[in-house]
């Protein structure tokens, strides 16, 4: 995520629209809020205030309606409107998806969530104070690893221009951690790394002998019928329908980079929808995917650092999952995403009964102050979404 930190996030205030309502037994008016549609509505014009270009949102009630909602548009050059359920890049949204296999294959007894990095991939995590021996698979779920980050990313038009099409081996990606210190003892804080997620899908590609997608679309996507989220390996293109995306740098540079491989293309490189991402998040908080135990453990959470504190009031981390407060009490599961001008914000409750998804085709990443505008805005459109029917559930 270094990517979905750079590039998104923030907390707008929303009035509330008020409507009239006939009363049948007297003829006195009262005031009523909005519908959840029309909630969601203004939610996702809010996020295309801020300056996003396109916003589409979806959300499943308890009952299993479906209500959508899209704001912006899809082409700033065509003004095609913004698809109701168009294709965005999952990005670290895929980090769940790698979580649940990894679990999974604990529950088949195949792999310990205390087994050492070491164990499984020998010397790879070595130099400058890195030593595999003494980093769990559960602190790489949890980002407590103190691996460091430096996977390559653009902060520049020119740099998105000359690395868009740039493929790197995982080996690579991990080799760059390897060039830094921890950035803490393992187990001793929490930083987000997007290399841990790197050494899993090799993990799981040893513990398997299968590539970390193929296991991801056999034990996750096919059985839950998530037809339309896809592996694209080292594709920059997207299948359509789609929004194009667009990265905001700074005055005048905004730049439409619809059109690059991403960075860890071993995990990273799916494609989803509204839909997809809405059934993936229910079904995980509803048990289909984990026994009782390996999902007691994914939700088993510790606070995220200060820095993304910010983005996250008091968010917490579990094993590839993150939960948050509501403002209707209880808290509630998600992942976000950003990556390649996608942004994409979700949540669910915690019987999976209640979900959302809101992608923005957008990122707003020149300055920290629009990253976290537009994080509050996609924070607010979920939370607004989960509680329409009440108190939120713990």
């Amino acid at each position: 995520m270094p990517s979905t930190l750079r590039k998104h996030l923030c907390l707008t205030a929303l009035g509330v629209a008020t409507l009239l309502a006939a009363q049948t037994t007297t003829a006195v008016a009262r005031p009523a809020g909005p519908t959840p549609l029309e909630r969601l509505r203004h939610d996702t014009r809010a996020i295309h205030a801020l300056g996003v270009s396109g916003v589409q949102a979806r959300v499943i009630a308890p009952d299993g309606r479906q209500s959508t909602a899209t704001s912006g548009t899809a082409d700033l050059d065509t003004g095609r409107p913004v698809p109701s359920d168009g294709y965005f890049r999952m990005a670290s949204t895929a980090k769940t998806l790698v979580a649940t296999v990894v679990l999974q294959l604990e529950a088949e007894g195949r792999l310990s969530l205390d087994d050492k990095v070491e164990h499984w991939l020998p010397g790879l995590i070595r130099g400058n104070g890195n030593d595999g021996r003494r980093i769990t698979v559960r602190q790489l779920l949890g980002h407590t690893s103190g691996i460091h980050d430096d996977l390559p990313g653009y902060t520049t038009p020119d740099e998105y221009y000359r690395q868009r099409h740039d493929v790197h081996s995982p080996e690579e990606l991990v080799a760059r951690a390897m060039a830094h210190t921890p950035d803490f003892p393992p187990g001793k804080g929490w930083g987000y790394s997007n290399t841990g997620y790197v050494v899993l899908g090799l993990i799981i590609q040893k513990a398997t002998g299968r590539p970390a997608h193929t296991e991801i679309e056999d034990r996750v996507l096919r059985p839950l019928g998530l037809d339309r989220t896809r592996w694209l390996g080292t594709s920059p293109t997207l299948p359509r329908p789609h929004a194009r995306a667009y990265e905001f740098f700074g005055p005048g540079s905004r730049v439409d980079v619809t059109d690059q491989t991403p960075v860890d293309h071993t995990i990273l490189s799916f494609v989803t929808t509204t839909r997809d991402e809405n059934v993936l998040l229910r079904a995980l908080l509803a048990g289909r995917l984990l026994p009782p135990r390996q999902l007691a453990e994914m939700k088993r959470t510790v606070p995220v650092s200060a820095e993304v504190q910010r983005l996250w009031p008091g968010g917490r981390y579990g094993l590839g999952l993150v939960e948050r407060p509501l403002s209707c009490g209880g808290t509630y599961w998600s992942h976000e995403g950003g990556d390649g001008g996608y942004i994409t914000l979700n949540g669910v409750t915690d019987d999976g009964r209640r979900s959302v998804v809101v992608s923005m085709s957008e990122a707003r990443g020149d300055t920290p102050e629009h990253i976290r505008e537009q994080e509050n805005a996609g924070s607010a459109l979920v939370d607004h979404a989960l509680c329409a029917g009440g108190r939120g559930t713990r």
